[in-house]
């Protein structure tokens, strides 16, 4: 069952149902929408000793045995989009390059992305399209002005892309996702499930 559910996509409404990527983007810019991702990771159990990728499970962020997704949602928060697992020891930037995110921005509609710091860099290969909190100008002794004009910065940035960390706290209430088996297909068949509530304005 799993892969079926997976193959479904996220709903947005009664007659359009989102699958890949491209088709998110697409979506978002047809429609005029903010896009936000962010990746979350899934604690897992460690692989069994002796495999040779067992250290590749190692989330260089939370030091703990995961694997890691790159979810979208829209401005309210609601799920378009959660990719296949992969080892949580892949950078947040470097997940995202590799779903092809850079190629699906820079070629096509002009769709703004909010991110968070984890994928900065992503803006000047996207031609701006993807929007991460202001890198900090001065490393020592920074003017008390900027200080406070950063900091400004980074909680307006902050507050438009809460509603992805909504997204993500439902897709983590599920328990199943808790299994490393299968896990690429559970990921994806869960959104699908809870944005079929969302779109239909059932509580998740």
């Amino acid at each position: 069952m799993r892969p079926l559910l997976a193959e479904r996509g996220c709903t947005v409404a009664p007659d359009i149902r989102l699958r890949t990527l491209a088709e998110v983007i697409d979506h978002l810019g047809a429609s005029g929408q903010t896009g936000i991702i962010n990746g979350t990771e899934v604690r897992v159990r460690r692989p069994a000793a002796g495999r040779k990728d067992r250290e590749k499970f190692i989330s260089g962020k939370n030091k703990q045995n995961a694997v890691k997704s790159m979810v979208v949602t829209d401005a309210e928060g609601r799920l378009l989009f959660c990719s296949p697992a992969g080892p949580a020891s892949c950078a947040d930037v470097t997940h995202a390059r590799k779903l092809g995110l850079v190629k699906l921005l820079a070629g096509g509609p002009p769709v703004e992305i909010l991110a968070d710091a984890g994928y900065q860099g992503l803006g000047a290969q996207t031609g701006g399209r993807v929007v991460t909190p202001p890198h900090r100008k001065f490393k020592k002794n920074p003017p008390e002005w900027y200080e406070e004009m950063r900091e400004r910065q980074r909680k307006a940035h902050s507050s438009r892309r809460i509603r992805v960390e909504h997204g993500i706290g439902h897709l983590e209430n599920w328990r199943s996702l808790a299994r490393r088996e299968h896990m690429s297909d559970t990921i994806q068949a869960v959104p699908g499930a809870l944005s079929r509530q969302q779109a239909s304005g059932t509580r998740t």
